[in-house]
């Protein structure tokens, strides 16, 4: 993957083209590699603007874990090949955890839920929709053990399970919000409802392939995460506290063990219409 940056939206250009200096058997019958050049994969970056949402939750000290663009995470690679097409529905997707007052994520028993400073955090609305569908049946995982990397575990992850507890809203004009991982118990809504920006829907948890209690937000252009590829979005507005180093953040255990206060700013800065990026460190309106 490449990430290009620029001072301004005014430099960045309307449309990428890929093109691909390759050496191989340019047709069947060759028998010695020949130089072969394309142009693959035209992209129009002008094509539209990002969705703006609102928080989807609320407080300070929210953690942007595999966001958007850094290095390493499982978002960004995790194409899938699905009916003659590549697609990746959580390209722009972000994990949500939240710092204590000290800078960690934890306080006391580091292998119960409860200790982390998010679970059952509040899950709001990001705008106003309809549910399309729910799961709500998903007991909550242990922190420290990912299901997918343990022999009796992983076998019993499926399509449907994977995401844990989770809410599909349709927002409209072919895009789709996901909340995942969300508590056992603790969604407030059904398919079919009609909920409103801000409204509280459920809880955050810990339920699927996740370790540690967050919530796993994202945006796309279909239903179902198997056939829908990402849609970028913003939020409305938020301040920006800082970052996380990635050198700090790569040497945490299975429990995200670690006080992380290293990149915060002398002073705050407000944001709007932003995504924040991987390992952001943000508040969000409200408590």
């Amino acid at each position: 993957m490449v990430d290009l940056t620029f001072d301004s939206l005014d430099q960045a250009p309307a449309e990428v083209m890929h093109r691909l200096f390759l050496t191989g058997q340019a047709v069947p019958p060759a028998t010695k590699p020949s130089p072969i050049s394309y142009l693959a994969a035209p992209f129009d970056i002008s094509s539209g603007k990002p969705r703006v949402i609102t928080p989807p939750l609320k407080g300070d000290g929210w953690v942007a874990v595999n966001g958007c663009c850094g290095t390493g995470g499982p978002h960004r690679p995790s194409l899938n090949s699905v009916n003659g097409k590549l697609a990746n529905f959580q390209r722009f997707a972000i994990d949500w955890m939240k710092l204590t007052d000290e800078g960690t994520l934890y306080s006391g028993d580091k292998t119960k839920n409860e200790s982390y400073a998010d679970y059952g955090e509040a899950v709001y609305a990001v705008a106003d929709g309809t549910v399309s569908s729910t799961l709500d049946t998903v007991e909550a995982g242990t922190p420290g053990i990912l299901p997918a990397n343990d022999p009796a575990l992983g076998p019993k992850i499926t399509v449907k399970n994977v995401d844990g507890n989770h809410i599909i809203q349709d927002l409209g004009g072919g895009v789709w919000a996901m909340y995942a991982h969300l508590i056992k118990g603790s969604l407030l809504v059904k398919p079919g409802d009609q909920i409103k920006k801000g409204q509280k829907i459920a809880e955050l948890g810990n339920t699927g392939n996740s370790n540690a209690p967050h919530l796993h937000f994202q945006l796309m252009n279909d239903p179902s995460v198997l056939e829908a590829d990402a849609v970028p979005y913003v939020i409305d507005r938020f301040t920006y506290q800082g970052q996380i180093p990635y050198s700090a953040w790569v040497v945490t255990d299975d429990y995200l063990s670690g006080t992380f206060l290293q990149g915060r700013l002398p002073e705050a800065q407000s944001r709007t219409d932003e995504l924040p990026l991987a390992l952001s460190v943000v508040d969000f309106p409200g408590s």
